[in-house]
């Protein structure tokens, strides 16, 4: 049985916390939040018996094997890397860190302890992954060299610590275009980048001036919130395999509707992968369209169950983990480019 810790009970944890009930091979053991009146109410509903507001000593007494880090973006490096030291396994929430510096010196720790450090690219473990993968390795799409991912909303900064640029290390480009970024990277066969041009703006905030409702909202949001990251950021990826991806990441936009759209094309074939996937090629001299009739469509309690299951499987029965520290690391890499040619106005070479 292997015994799990959490570092960090907010909203995020509940997908975790589901996950590792349905896994025979788990028990929840410690809960920890720097929020006592959150961490008691976690931890009376799911029957927890080890609190901690201090994860450093939820490491040196709880009996775990295990943690999953679900604590803001600037916590992961230093909690990670106390888990790591202390023995234990550690499942870390996207992104990897806040900058690849830190995203280093977890993977360094990781080695140097020999233990598991799994990042949270949950959707590297959805159906839709494993469908396009197996069109890809059959070669339907032949040299897969575009892609296009949009991650758009057009109100949606939950405010609290996504808002807060010391806590979050950044907007929508750290929070939502890290998971279509990895997922094109990862579909792509996970090239390396090599350069990089983004841009991003701040210029509408977080909207509280708006009467509309909210559809994402943090738990730790107040009237008073910091919001000084971007609400739009864009990019042209360039990978070492010819690879080139274009991604759009938004909190807040003047646009009709929310968009999630995912599109990647090659010599033999292309395909749009959200909310269902679409297959685009030729046959007998025609131009060809499928649907799929598999089920496609994103259902996280399933893909986090997913991911669980297979952090769980790489301890347990040391299953190759497909989604690495070593992964991680390059996608901050990437990111520190994007946020820096922003910066600078130049592209930046990797």
């Amino acid at each position: 049985m292997l015994k799990i810790g959490i570092i960090g009970v907010g909203s995020i944890s509940g997908a975790h916390i589901d996950a590792y009930l349905n896994n025979p091979e788990c028990k929840l053991c410690a809960f920890c939040d720097i929020d006592e009146k959150v961490l008691k109410e976690k931890a009376e509903k799911y029957n927890v018996k080890e609190i901690y507001t201090d994860y450093n000593e939820m490491l040196a007494k709880a009996d775990i094997d295990a943690v999953s880090v679900c604590v803001w973006n600037s916590e992961h490096a230093p909690a990670t890397i106390a888990a790591l030291n202390a023995k234990k396994h550690v499942l870390c929430e996207k992104p990897m860190s806040v900058n690849a510096e830190d995203a280093i010196k977890m993977q360094k720790a990781a080695e140097a302890n020999g233990k598991l450090l799994q990042i949270g690219f949950v959707r590297r473990h959805g159906n839709d992954m494993n469908i396009f993968k197996e069109f890809r390795d059959a070669g339907y799409f032949g040299e897969i060299y575009y892609g296009k991912a949009t991650y758009i909303r057009r109100n949606g900064n939950p405010g609290g610590w996504f808002g807060d640029k010391s806590r979050s290390g950044g907007g929508p480009l750290i929070d939502l275009g890290v998971h279509v970024i990895d997922f094109m990277r990862y579909a792509a066969g996970n090239p390396k980048a090599v350069s990089v041009y983004g841009a991003t703006f701040h210029k509408l905030g977080d909207r509280r001036n708006l009467k509309t409702p909210k559809g994402y909202v943090s738990a730790s949001h107040t009237e008073n919130d910091i919001c000084d990251v971007e609400d739009l950021a864009s990019a042209m990826i360039r990978f070492d395999n010819g690879f080139v991806l274009s991604v759009e990441a938004s909190f807040s936009l003047n646009t009709k509707e929310d968009q999630g759209r995912l599109e990647i094309f090659g010599t033999k074939g292309g395909a749009k992968l959200e909310p269902e996937i679409e297959l685009y090629s030729e046959e007998n001299g025609y131009m060809t369209n499928t649907t799929l009739c598999a089920k496609t469509s994103l259902d996280f309690s399933i893909i986090f169950q997913n991911e669980i299951n297979h952090f769980v499987d790489c301890i347990v029965n040391g299953k190759e983990c497909i989604a690495p520290a070593e992964d991680g690391v390059e996608m901050m890499k990437i990111l520190d480019a994007i946020y820096e040619s922003a910066r600078t106005g130049h592209e930046v070479i990797l």
